[in-house]
């Protein structure tokens, strides 16, 4: 399933949302141009857990060296596809979530989720000495924010079945909910590999992230606006 749109229009301009997605491509095209130097650049700047519990591995790295890929990793990623991949989840989801929040607020909220998946991932892949990069996990937080406040909302949808491909709308509901459900039964299978990434992937990054951006909206006093229902 490839979701295209939803359907809720943001009553405000998401210049934060647009401008994060800018700040990745930005980010993105300077890792690329580097070229065999990229690999040494994403082991400095995206989030390695052997420097945490492991840092005999890598020389004692220096206390800055640690923090900093909290934020810097989730502007980073692994190819064209995964930066499309995000940010279109980006796209689809974050207006109405920055609308609700309010431009700064969904700024903060936004770091704040992709700091907490990271440390998800970290906790879960303790002696990984794999560099992990991408905004899916702050973007994830995103998506736990859209599921508690827009379940209503549908989300128009490509759905392949076999050769053919049909669009849909999807509840957001059913459509997070499932998202959130595959990324919760790799998690848990992956952790009985010795695999650290499981694939390439950071499962509990996202699980974290999601889990997170629900958190977080009680801590900011949002909540989730009464639906108006038609009496008769």
């Amino acid at each position: 399933m490839i979701p295209l749109k939803d359907t809720i229009p943001s009553r405000t301009f998401p210049f934060i949302n647009y401008a994060i997605i800018i700040t990745n491509l930005f980010c993105f095209l300077y890792q690329i141009s580097l070229g065999s130097h990229a690999e040494r650049f994403l082991y400095t700047w995206g989030m390695v857990p052997a420097k945490f519990f492991a840092p005999f591995y890598f020389s004692q790295p220096a206390f800055f060296e640690r923090l900093v890929p909290f934020v810097t990793s989730m502007f980073l990623h692994g190819g064209w596809l995964h930066f499309l991949g995000n940010m279109l989840y980006l796209y689809i989801f974050g207006d109405n979530v920055e609308d609700r929040l309010g431009h700064f607020r969904y700024l903060l909220f936004y770091l704040l989720c992709g700091v907490l998946a990271g440390a998800a991932h970290l906790l879960t892949n303790q002696y990984s000495r794999v560099p992990t990069i991408g905004a899916s996990g702050a973007i994830a937080g995103v998506m736990g924010a859209y599921f508690f406040l827009f379940p209503y909302a549908r989300v128009v949808t490509l759905v392949f079945i076999f050769f053919f491909f049909e669009i849909i709308e999807i509840p957001a509901f059913f459509f997070l909910a499932f998202w959130f459900i595959l990324q919760f039964f790799s998690g848990t299978l992956s952790l009985s590999s010795h695999d650290a990434m499981s694939g390439g992937i950071a499962w509990w990054a996202h699980i974290g992230g999601f889990v997170s951006g629900i958190i977080l909206l009680f801590v900011f006093g949002i909540r989730r606006p009464v639906r108006k229902m038609l009496r008769f």
